[in-house]
């Protein structure tokens, strides 16, 4: 069995190819340039992972692998449009240094690329594939748009955001290992249990990440803590804060929200940890990172084959802060 670093070297010397043809350069420099930009190519080498764990990697698992990638960037280039993000990884965003016309044909190019992946797996297992993918790709634009709509609202339950939160980040991760197992000849029980273990791998990730936003070492975090209060988003952490909050603390929360002060971020951390949030976030991840344990248990092959998608739901999730 190979580890996540070895896969993600073979992954990225596959991927780390021209994708588009040369001609309309003003179309496709822009896509080749945002995907230079890099990243950790998490989902797609999950793929690889989901594939491994049931016999040797094909190169079905790799075209596939490639679409998930072309895929999640796709919805990077859109996000960052939604967001007026004027950075992405450190460099400019697409729409920002090609404008937003540009950036909106560069993601729809990039999608259409990814089912050109697709189209070159084996008859055997394409119809699983597209209905898996295509199912995916609806769920994370179902997840975005209830993300901008909870922008606009006052009041958004646990459970809504838990929903949206699932369809936005954790269902990427998920079909990426079970797109990998359908390619691996898994049957519907593995195919399942690997499902389900990724997407709680990735509800445990995005407490982890809401945590660190505002709990985690900035030296360590690789970024300003506190980036996610100031801009009021609605993390675990906020939603959790005005469930338990006192009304005195509940005054307080909305009024910094209202008005962001210079040390906003500062006496919100102060009322979070008054409402014991630091703590409940840590029980909370451990939940869902045991959870993804018992699915991952459940798959019907040995331990030692299991072995480095245990590594790699603590390199995901076991990050210092």
């Amino acid at each position: 069995m190979h580890s996540f670093q070895e896969l993600a070297h073979e992954f990225i010397a596959r991927f780390d190819t021209p994708h588009f043809p040369k001609y309309p350069a003003s179309l496709y420099e822009p896509g080749n340039y945002f995907l230079n930009i890099g990243g950790k190519r998490i989902r797609p080498i999950m793929c690889l992972m989901g594939n491994e764990l049931f016999g040797d990697i094909s190169d079905d698992a790799y075209n596939v692998a490639i679409a998930i990638e072309l895929f999640h960037n796709f919805t990077l280039v859109h996000d960052d449009i939604m967001d007026a993000a004027p950075l992405r990884r450190g460099m400019e965003t697409v729409h920002t240094k090609y404008g937003s016309s540009v950036a909106l044909l560069c993601g729809d190019v990039m999608m259409i690329k990814a089912y050109d992946y697709i189209n070159k797996i084996s008859l055997e297992h394409i119809k699983a594939v597209i209905e898996l993918f295509n199912k995916t790709a609806a769920e994370v634009c179902e997840g975005q748009q209830l993300d901008m709509d909870f922008e606009k609202q006052e009041a958004v339950l646990f459970e809504e955001y838990l929903h949206m939160i699932t369809l936005k980040t954790s269902v990427l991760l998920a079909a990426s290992l079970k797109l990998g197992a359908i390619i691996g000849g898994a049957g519907e029980a593995n195919c399942n249990s690997i499902y389900n273990f990724g997407l709680n791998l990735g509800l445990a990730f995005q407490i982890q990440d809401d945590y660190l936003d505002a709990f985690g070492d900035p030296a360590k975090f690789g970024k300003d803590v506190g980036g996610d209060i100031r801009q009021n988003k609605k993390t675990f952490l906020l939603l959790h804060a005005l469930e338990v909050a006192t009304p005195e603390q509940k005054t307080i929360i909305n009024e910094l929200m209202a008005t962001n002060p210079a040390d906003k971020v500062e006496k919100m951390l102060e009322i979070f940890k008054a409402c014991n949030v630091d703590a409940w976030a840590k029980q909370l991840k451990e939940q869902y990172l045991e959870k993804a344990y018992d699915y991952l248990d459940e798959i019907a092959v040995t331990a030692t084959r299991k072995a480095e998608l245990t590594k790699l739901a603590a390199y995901l999730i076991q990050r210092e802060n």
